[in-house]
């Protein structure tokens, strides 16, 4: 299993270009963009997670289960 993770403004856009995955968790908002982004490097590039680090927006953190049906 594999889990995606990001960071955005707008959860329900991105939500939505993601597929809407069925287990989509958030955390946030986040204080600084700094926080956000240590948050974000927690994860990204360990074993069983994927993420583009450095997108826009960062207010919030998502992350959720890559399946057949979700868009990366």
């Amino acid at each position: 299993m594999t889990w995606y993770v990001g960071l955005t403004d707008d959860l329900t856009r991105r939500r939505t270009e993601h597929g809407n995955p069925a287990d989509w968790q958030q955390t946030g908002p986040f204080a600084t963009e700094a926080a956000a982004r240590a948050w974000e490097a927690q994860y990204v590039g360990k074993s069983g997670y994927q993420g583009a680090p450095g997108g826009s927006g960062w207010r919030y953190g998502y992350w959720y289960t890559i399946t057949r049906t979700t868009r990366q």
